[in-house]
């Protein structure tokens, strides 16, 4: 075999060698992302935590509602993740991975079935986004991510809080449709979208994604 052959016959392994690389740093990437937005939002949602007492108190009569106002802030976690990563099970992931800093560094008074509440408010905002296979990343896709993630929460807490037999149920979910919908939804894409600028998200797809479509605007242009 001539050195030109030999030359071509070993080019796919290196390709393919780099690939993998290039995979293997993208699931670094992928973890480490995960678990900062697992810390900073554990974070979040246990001032959250915080606010939900003397905002119950605040409503007076209405004071079961704090729950459902609050409702957006202890999901937002999740659309921000599927917006900077686009792969189908990271909503869960950091949902589930914020739950549990809440409650193993923060000792979330509401103990380990937040780790369960994770896990639905995960699917219910992931929701969203696998009804569009992980392509569309407008605000209106953010709406409807807070709108499924408030109405599978709720399906589920009408089943683990008793909400069916509760007073004011119409009005419980329609506060939390607008807290999931601003406090999740519209956060997140915002977040994400500050977060994009400053360039820190450059090696994950959503700046792969924008870098595209700057090239395919100064093609066209």
């Amino acid at each position: 075999m001539d050195q030109d052959s030999q030359s071509y016959a070993t080019e796919p392994s290196t390709g393919a060698g780099g690939a993998r690389l290039e995979r293997r740093s993208s699931g670094l990437h992928t973890t480490v992302l995960l678990a900062v937005l697992g810390v900073v939002f554990g974070f979040v949602f246990w001032v959250a935590d915080q606010i939900y007492g003397p905002l119950h108190l605040a409503l007076g009569p209405f004071g079961t509602l704090a729950e459902n106002v609050l409702a957006g802030a202890w999901i937002v976690v999740a659309p921000l993740a599927v917006y900077i990563v686009r792969k189908p099970f990271v909503a869960v992931v950091a949902e589930m991975l914020a739950a549990a800093v809440e409650l193993v560094v923060f000792a979330s008074p509401f103990g380990p079935m937040i780790l369960v509440i994770g896990l639905v408010q995960g699917v219910g905002a992931e929701l969203a986004f696998t009804l569009t296979r992980y392509r569309r990343y407008g605000w209106g896709v953010f709406v409807l991510s807070g709108v499924t993630a408030a109405v599978v929460t709720f399906a589920y807490q009408c089943v683990a809080n008793g909400y069916l037999g509760q007073d004011y149920l119409v009005l419980r979910l329609g506060v939390q449709i607008v807290s999931c919908i601003v406090l999740s939804g519209l956060a997140a894409k915002f977040i994400g979208d500050r977060l994009l600028r400053t360039g820190v998200l450059d090696n994950y797809p959503i700046g792969r994604e924008r870098r595209r479509g700057a090239a395919a605007a100064g093609v066209t242009a």
